[in-house]
């Protein structure tokens, strides 16, 4: 149940994807001067050292951030993304891989609260080791200990959900948890990650998320990898943003069409991005 560790995949096109929409997110959300929570329900290490043996195994860096880490054409939202990365790879080598905790508590202001959970005990320690007493960690299941959270005091927060999905019963529980939060906090910015797989619970993720956001929702997807003849591996990955700030279509409407064409495999890269407002 807790074999899953992202050092296996940080940097990879999915990250790209899910940080390049976060940090949009929480741009816009400190747009305005009341403070909010910010919840990351699966966080993992904190940050990953690229040169070490779990990121090199697989080297999935490499066709992620390590494919733009140079470029200076991105669109806003990706410069934005890129311009994060930098922060922590100041001499200009790769070498360090923020994950979604580190680039959030980078953007959060003084008046912003922030919360990770993380159930894995190794990833659990580098978060402690990472972070100190600069955040509240709890090695709890984010799932279980959202609840607790909802609403928040300033009845302002984003959370960020994104298990590994190693378990089929991760997508039964990413819509209870949403149903549950929903009824207590409904103006809430929720996030959702998922892998974009060959299976029924994969591809119909986004449809039953649209039935649970009746006050507006925002989806997008990049696919860049053909399917492969087992029927594993991944496909490329999508993000799902119910109650989505204002600007945060237009601002992937120009990233997505972008990262499709730098990290996509030719003939099979597309994107969707699709929202409604009531």
């Amino acid at each position: 149940m807790l074999a899953y560790r992202h050092a296996f995949h940080a940097g990879n096109a999915a990250d790209v994807l899910k940080h390049t929409v976060l940090l949009e997110v929480l741009a816009r959300m400190a747009a305005k001067d009341k403070g909010f929570l910010y919840v990351d329900t699966h966080a993992g290490a904190g940050s990953y050292r690229l040169g070490e043996r779990m990121a090199q195994r697989l080297a999935e860096y490499e066709g992620g951030v390590g494919a733009l880490w140079r470029r200076d054409d991105a669109p806003p939202a990706v410069a934005a993304y890129l311009a994060a990365i930098r922060e922590f790879n100041r001499d200009g080598v790769l070498r360090v891989y923020p994950g979604s905790p580190r680039l959030a508590a980078a953007r959060l202001r003084e008046q912003d609260q922030m919360v990770l959970f993380e159930l894995h005990p190794s990833d659990y320690r580098a978060l402690r080791a990472e972070f100190g007493a600069d955040a509240q960690l709890r090695p709890e299941d984010g799932f279980n200990g959202l609840k607790a959270l909802l609403p928040p005091p300033t009845r302002r927060g984003v959370v960020l959900i994104d298990p590994s999905y190693e378990l089929d019963s991760d997508y039964t529980r990413v819509l209870g948890c949403l149903r549950d939060a929903l009824t207590r906090f409904a103006t809430g910015v929720y996030l959702v990650w998922y892998p974009q797989l060959q299976s029924l619970e994969s591809s119909q993720l986004p449809r039953r998320l649209k039935a649970l956001a009746p006050a507006g929702w925002l989806h997008a997807q990049l696919t860049t990898d053909a399917p492969r003849a087992d029927g594993f591996g991944l496909l490329g990955s999508g993000m799902f943003v119910i109650n989505p700030p204002y600007g945060l279509r237009d601002a992937l409407a120009a990233a997505l069409p972008w990262l499709a064409a730098k990290l996509g495999t030719a003939g099979v890269a597309r994107w969707v991005l699709d929202a409604h407002e009531p």
